[in-house]
């Protein structure tokens, strides 16, 4: 096994997309050795992106590759993070909004404020503090 990585978005979307075989099986060989696997949060939010805007991926694909990959026990990431983007992206609003929303409350926010009237709708659903600007 080799030692902690952090992998970059690109390495993801080789790994789901395979569009690249010989990347996709170094993408495999690499996180299988791999000890752990840390995702960062921009990391998913660009790889939603990428997934949508280039490859066309639905939101119901999309989710099931992101829970695919924080279901792998090597996995690292923020959980709970996902888990409200994820809640988003399920409902038909964007991954990034629940992400950021969850974020703000984790560093101290009381209320997450947007012009984004979906997004603060679906936050709203979610019975979170949000305000409409």
């Amino acid at each position: 096994m080799t030692h902690s990585l952090s992998v970059d978005t690109n390495v993801l979307v080789r790994g789901v997309v395979r569009d690249d075989l010989a990347q996709a099986k170094i993408v495999d060989k690499t996180l299988r050795e791999a000890s752990l696997i840390a995702v960062s949060l921009p990391c998913l939010c660009e790889f939603v992106w990428v997934l949508r805007k280039v490859y066309g991926f639905d939101n119901v694909s999309i989710a099931t590759a992101i829970r695919a990959l924080v279901a792998t026990e090597k996995v690292v990431t923020n959980r709970p993070a996902i888990e409200t983007g994820l809640t988003l992206l399920d409902a038909g609003g964007d991954f990034a909004d629940g992400i950021i929303a969850h974020e703000g409350t984790w560093l101290g926010a009381k209320t997450f404020v947007s012009f984004d009237k979906k997004a603060v709708s679906l936050l709203t659903k979610q019975g979170q503090n949000v305000r409409l600007l």
